[in-house]
């Protein structure tokens, strides 16, 4: 067992630290202090696994970021990585975008927290901003604190709309770890030790309306009639598939003919990633709910959204309480999505991520084609890019080989057959140029090291 600090050692301790966010810059042995206490406290109070995972997927696990700033960010011994992760999609305005950090910063210094009883303006204002620049006749929003929970509470909003009971998802889809959402998403590792999950749940193949036609009237002919087809225009996780062209009408008329509610996951999709504000406006499809996180607080904020229709909202009219959160909707994080609709909108990053997402994709096929030993394909939406690789181990390697030359990338999370490239919509293209010289040097030696 750890032993235990003293009050005293704690006031100690925690004031160290504060000084130390406090500093501009950090002496040699205040750098070491980091990446010591980081990794002691990664390893006794946090997760060793994270310890075990960073030393299998880079050259130096004890790395630790320390700050951030553009497309890039540094370690603590000053390093600075080209961010082609972009925290899974949550860095759409850039790493502190100075919009979005003066909005905080703002209402900060004015309120932090609202007082859950009275009404708090910035949560009514980034309302009406979220119905306008979403499709449809979309509506109403309920605000929370990520992409999970927005997942959850269109869940409770399908079942209590259509008094339904059943959901259906597809396979390879990842929807969020919480009991419910971990229900609908589908890689049996995060699902096994929680067994048995929330049912009923049926999961289809992504991309084939058939088979969701199969499902949805199998359920209706045995009484299993299903609240909400939950998908993913992008699969993120599942290695970053496209939804076919027509597949997502058919399943909006598909969901019209069953009396059952489309939802749209567009947590990482959504502001602006495919090279539209929502990833569904490629299709000119219209959710019955949409759930949105990760971007949503411009990179600095943690905010997500489930938003909906005036008819599907009625039911949570009369008694708003059914569904409610503390933190979620929060003044400070009203304020970074604010800023964050404002910054896309007037930056029209939408059209920079199709714009310069073609040019990276064009780039990464180009590569592909020129290292099919290395490579199997290249493919993506607008600044949603995925390689697949010949194999996990081959994919690691790549993923090696970036970090070292100083880019972030990822793989899903536990597999790195397809490696993900989703980096700030603010990259330019010689950022683009200077990563894919780095990713064609990486193929030239992972490529000389199979003989």
């Amino acid at each position: 067992m750890v032993p235990r600090a003293s009050y005293e050692q704690v006031i100690a301790e925690s004031q160290k630290i504060l000084d130390m966010i406090a500093k501009k810059e950090l002496t040699p042995e205040e750098r070491a202090w980091v990446v010591e206490e980081t990794v002691r406290g990664f390893r006794d109070h946090v997760n060793p696994g994270f310890l075990e995972y960073r030393k299998s997927v880079s050259t130096d696990y004890t790395a630790v970021e320390w700050d951030d700033r553009g497309v890039t960010f540094k370690d603590v011994h000053g390093k600075v990585f080209i961010d082609c992760l972009g925290g899974y999609g949550i860095y759409n305005c850039g790493h502190r975008h100075p919009k979005v950090m003066a909005a905080v910063i703002n209402q900060l210094e004015r309120q932090a927290l609202h007082s859950q009883e009275l009404l708090d303006p910035l949560r009514a204002m980034l309302a009406k901003l979220v119905a306008d620049i979403t499709p449809g006749d979309l509506q109403y929003s309920f605000f929370t604190n990520s992409g999970t929970e927005s997942i959850e509470g269109a869940m409770k909003l399908a079942r209590l709309h259509t008094g339904r009971k059943a959901y259906v998802a597809a396979v390879n889809a990842f929807h969020g770890k919480s009991m419910g959402s971990l229900s609908l998403t589908s890689k049996s590792v995060f699902r096994k030790p929680y067994l048995p999950l929330l049912a009923p749940v049926h999961h289809v193949p992504f991309g084939d309306a058939d088979a969701l036609e199969k499902v949805l009237s199998s359920c209706a002919f045995v009484g299993e009639d299903v609240a909400a087809v939950v998908l993913e225009p992008v699969q993120g996780e599942g290695g970053v598939h496209v939804a076919p062209d027509g597949y997502l009408p058919r399943v909006r008329e598909l969901c019209d003919r069953y009396g059952a509610l489309l939802v749209l996951d567009e947590v990482q999709t959504g502001m602006g990633r495919t090279g539209k504000m929502f990833a569904c406006e490629h299709w000119d499809v219209v959710p019955d709910i949409l759930c949105l996180g990760k971007a949503f607080g411009g990179g600095v904020m943690p905010i997500g959204a489930f938003v909906s229709t005036a008819e599907i909202w009625e039911e949570m009219t009369p008694n708003p309480f059914l569904h409610t959160t503390t933190f979620g909707g929060n003044p400070i994080a009203c304020a970074a999505a604010i800023a964050a609709i404002n910054v896309i909108l007037e930056e029209k990053l939408y059209e920079k991520a199709a714009v310069v997402g073609d040019y990276f994709l064009r780039g990464l096929r180009v590569l592909a084609d020129r290292y099919p030993q290395v490579c199997q394909e290249a493919r993506g939406l607008g600044l949603m890019l995925g390689v697949e690789y010949r194999t996990n181990e081959l994919g690691y390697e790549v993923a090696k080989g970036l970090f070292e030359n100083g880019v972030l990338v990822a793989g899903t999370l536990i597999n790195a057959k397809t490696i993900r490239f989703e980096p700030p919509l603010t990259i330019e293209k010689e950022e683009v140029d200077t990563v894919l010289n780095i990713l064609e040097s990486v193929y030239q030696k992972v490529a000389r090291s199979m003989g």
